[in-house]
């Protein structure tokens, strides 16, 4: 079941990777609500076996490349975030706090992510290096400070529709700056 979902997360997660020449190491943001892919309105009728499918999809796609997912929790967790402590290694600044995500309070994907992970923490805020809001689920304050739309071709999963970012170091200097045009 929920076959159809993985498939649309593996190849959105694989072209958000693509898109944003994300490298191993660095951090993708996923925040996905289970009631938008079954065509309800979010937080509504969470689905711990599509929050399964669609985890195992990005996370297939992500672990051959080397990058981490972090999963964004609900509101009910204040949009705290999901993370294998390997992940966390080159992550200054993080605070562990305490709370295991349930489909109800924190949502379905988040719970799939604690489950499943190697070594889950949950921390209550992180700076990804991309993201993945799949059902309008709000992960902006999770990227790092210079977000950049990225359209992807496989922009839905199930009847969830998938917003992608990618971030860049911000431009100083003015105009008389010269820029990596690598950074970009």
């Amino acid at each position: 079941m929920f076959e159809n979902e993985k498939a649309q997360a593996y190849e959105a997660a694989s072209e958000l990777c693509q898109e944003a020449g994300l490298k191993k190491g660095q951090i993708m943001i996923v925040g996905c609500s289970t009631s938008e892919i079954l065509g309800e309105r979010i937080g509504t009728n969470s689905d711990p076996g599509c929050a399964e499918a669609v985890f195992e999809g990005i996370y297939e796609a992500l672990s051959e490349r080397g990058v981490f997912i972090a999963a964004q929790c609900c509101e009910h967790l204040n949009r705290a975030v999901v993370i294998s402590e390997e992940a966390l290694s080159g992550v200054r600044d993080h605070e562990i706090v305490n709370a295991v995500p349930q489909p109800k309070a924190g949502g379905s994907f988040a719970a799939a992510a604690y489950r499943r992970l190697c070594d889950p923490v949950v921390i209550e805020e992180i700076r990804a290096d991309a993201g993945i809001d799949i059902g309008d689920t709000l992960i902006g304050m999770h990227l790092k400070k210079v977000a950049v739309p990225v359209r992807l071709d496989h922009c839905r999963i199930g009847e969830a529709r998938v917003t992608a970012a990618r971030t860049r170091p911000k431009f100083i200097g003015g105009s008389r700056a010269v820029y990596d045009e690598d950074l970009l």
